[in-house]
């Protein structure tokens, strides 16, 4: 996964396997991309989803991680001016979804 072709504001399914004893499984992660950074093989990007009780959930990968088996983006973010959306952590129910 050398090439990202999503942006700040994206929301995006990143599925990934998942080791657990001798057996490996894929699970699928959905949210919005709230930044990108690093440039080359450091490159890392955050996603945070609202999980259950409307806790905030984030998780950071490295884009060049070989557990990442495929990015699919859901919706396309429409005017997102910033590089990093960290506003949208102190944001509550819909509104942590609007960008």
């Amino acid at each position: 996964m050398e090439n990202i072709n999503f942006k700040p504001g994206d929301v995006i399914k990143v599925s990934s396997s998942i080791k657990e004893g001798n057996k490996e499984r894929i699970q699928a992660y959905e949210g919005i991309v709230i930044s990108i950074r690093g440039a080359g093989n450091s490159q890392t990007f955050t996603v945070r989803k609202i999980g259950a009780g409307g806790i905030g959930v984030e998780r950071i990968w490295p884009v060049s991680s070989p557990n990442i088996k495929k990015i699919d983006v859901v919706k396309v973010a429409q005017g997102v001016r910033r590089a990093k959306l960290y506003y949208l952590r102190d944001r509550i129910g819909k509104l942590a979804k609007k960008v």
